[in-house]
C-alpha cells in the first residue's frame, strides 16, 4: 500500500480512510497534530496510488491492513479509523489477536462509524437496482449536488458530502461495500479490550449515533464524544477537535 507519513515523532498513529476516500482524507487533520506524533495515512487496497487487493474480499483486505499495523507499530500504535476505515481496521486487529494473541494496537479511534446497514447501502448492493442507484446518486454532478441538497441538515454549509465520490471509481466503492458486508456484526468485535474512542459530529445521521449505543454496549471501556456542529465529516469540518480527541486533549462533550 502507498502511505503518506505525516510528522516524525515516536507516538505512532495509523489512519484508515472510509470507502471512498483516499490518505488525503487525513490532511485537514494532520496540521493540529502536535510535534510528538508520527501519522501514517495510507491509500487502502485499490483505492488512490495503491494496488487492487489479490482478492475483492474482506480476509484480503484485512490481511494487507493487518502486515500494515504489524510493520509500523514499532512497539505501539493508535488505530484511527474514519467511518468504515475503522471497521476494517478493527477487523484486521482481531485478525492479528486471533492468530498470534498479540496486536500491537493501544488505542483506537473511530470517526463517525456505523454498527449496521442503513437501508441505503442495502440498495447499494441490490444486484437489479444497486449499480443504478448508486451511479446516479454519485457518479454524475447533478446526482452528487442532490445528495448534497437532500442531506443539508448533516453537514455545515460550505461542506460538499460527495465531493470524494468525484474521483473515485463505482467499481471500487462498491467492491468496498461488499467486503463490508462480510464483517457478521458488531459482536464480531466485542473480544477486543484496548481502550476505544468513538468520534461522531452531533448533525450526524441518526444511524451514526444508533451504532455508537451499540458500540457502547459491546465495549464497556468505549468512551463517546460528540463534537458540536460538525456533521457526518468530523475531518473536515472540525479537525481541530478530532485531533484534541486522538491526542486525549479534548474538552468537547461526552455523551
Amino acid at each position: 500500500m502507498f502511505v503518506k507519513r505525516y510528522g516524525d515523532g515516536p507516538q505512532r498513529f495509523l489512519g484508515l480512510h472510509g470507502w471512498n476516500g483516499t490518505h488525503r482524507t487525513f490532511e485537514p487533520l494532520t496540521v493540529f497534530l502536535p510535534a510528538e506524533v508520527s501519522f501514517f495515512a495510507p491509500d487502502l487496497p485499490g483505492c488512490g496510488r495503491s494496488a487492487p487487493p489479490v482478492q475483492w474480499r474482506l480476509e484480503a483486505v484485512a490481511s494487507e491492513i493487518a502486515d500494515l499495523i504489524t510493520e509500523l507499530a514499532d512497539s505501539a500504535i493508535t488505530l484511527v479509523g474514519n467511518c468504515s476505515g475503522g471497521l476494517l481496521g478493527l477487523y484486521a486487529a482481531l485478525r492479528l489477536e486471533e492468530a498470534s494473541g498479540h496486536c500491537p494496537i493501544n488505542r483506537a479511534v473511530i470517526i463517525d462509524p456505523l454498527a449496521y446497514w442503513p437501508w441505503y447501502f442495502r440498495i447499494f448492493l441490490s444486484p437489479s437496482i444497486g449499480k443504478y442507484a448508486y451511479t446516479s446518486s454519485f457518479e454524475n454532478p447533478l446526482g452528487r449536488r442532490l445528495v448534497n441538497l437532500f442531506l443539508a441538515g448533516k453537514r455545515k454549509p460550505e461542506t460538499d458530502l460527495a465531493a470524494g465520490f468525484s474521483s473515485v471509481s463505482s467499481r471500487v466503492t462498491l467492491a468496498y461495500l461488499r467486503i463490508l458486508n462480510e464483517i457478521e456484526g458488531p459482536e464480531r468485535f466485542s473480544s477486543l479490550r484496548f481502550p476505544i474512542d468513538i468520534v461522531y459530529g452531533e448533525r450526524t445521521f441518526n444511524s451514526v449515533r444508533n451504532s455508537a449505543g451499540i458500540f457502547r454496549r459491546i465495549w464497556p471501556q468505549a468512551q463517546v464524544t460528540e463534537l458540536p456542529k460538525a456533521g457526518h465529516l468530523p475531518l473536515v469540518e472540525a479537525p481541530e477537535a478530532v485531533a484534541r480527541v486522538i491526542m486525549g486533549r479534548q474538552p468537547c462533550k461526552k455523551t
